[in-house]
């Protein structure tokens, strides 16, 4: 059994039991670099095979995978494994062969930089709806930034755009997005060594010219954190009928 293992955002606290108790019985792990936390990885038995695939293309990273088929073989990504890790890849190389695998999922970055940050990404009368994206850069995006920055009343949350927030930030004033639209850098989210740079789409970018690491951009009129109007869940009209629907019950 081939097991993915999401390994989180950075905090080693963060990583799921089921991913600790994985790793912990695993007799090969083949990891995706530097941005894998050491503790995560002190877990694994003494004698466990572990291999960094930061240097391996897809082939070498599917023949690794064929030669340890037979044994209790993690595969280990950042944050959750379902976003932006070359999944359906390997998935699909595993299916081809007949090769059992499982999935656990994790926290991604844009969970851990809103927890630091403290702040909702669905606000009442602001925003509903969260888009998880890049800017395109040399990776093609089917959905341009312009699609993308269309959908005015959503929150978003950009991975590996870091060095692409020029494009970002002209195209939204472009759209007519205000100057003054909250824009808001988290550096390795959950890490120790996390920072946070907070600004507008105009200025953002000259306070985060140095970052060129591993870092995620949250754009949009939700960081504000104010509603424009009341959830109807917690609405105080809700209750009174809630609470007036199951006396009758």
């Amino acid at each position: 059994m081939i097991t993915f293992v999401s390994a989180g955002p950075g905090d080693p606290d963060l990583i799921t039991i089921k991913a600790k108790k994985a790793l912990q019985n695993a007799d090969v792990v083949l990891y995706t670099g530097s941005l894998i936390p050491g503790e995560v990885l002190s877990w694994c038995k003494e004698d466990c095979l572990i291999v960094n695939s930061a240097d391996m293309d897809y082939e070498e990273i599917f023949a690794f995978l064929l030669k340890h088929k037979d044994k209790n073989l993690v595969r280990l990504h950042t944050g959750d494994v379902s976003i932006y890790s070359t999944l359906a890849k390997q998935v699909d190389f595993l299916k081809q062969n007949g090769i059992d695998f499982t999935i656990i999922p994790g926290v991604t970055a844009a969970f851990a930089a809103a927890a630091s940050l403290g702040v909702e990404y669905t606000i009442p009368g602001i925003s509903q709806t969260l888009i998880l994206t890049r800017v395109e850069g040399k990776t093609p995006n089917p959905e341009s930034i312009e699609q993308l920055l269309s959908n005015k009343h959503s929150s978003f949350a950009f991975y590996l755009s870091i060095r692409l927030l020029k494009k970002l930030k002209d195209t939204a004033l472009a759209l007519g997005y205000s100057k003054d639209t909250p824009c808001y850098v988290v550096e390795k989210a959950s890490w120790k060594d996390e920072k946070i740079y907070k600004g507008s789409i105009s200025t953002i970018e000259e306070k985060v010219s140095h970052v060129k690491g591993v870092a995620l951009i949250l754009f949009g009129a939700f960081l504000e954190q104010k509603e424009t109007t009341q959830s109807h869940l917690y609405g105080s009209k809700y209750k009174k009928e809630a609470t007036k629907e199951s006396k009758s019950l």
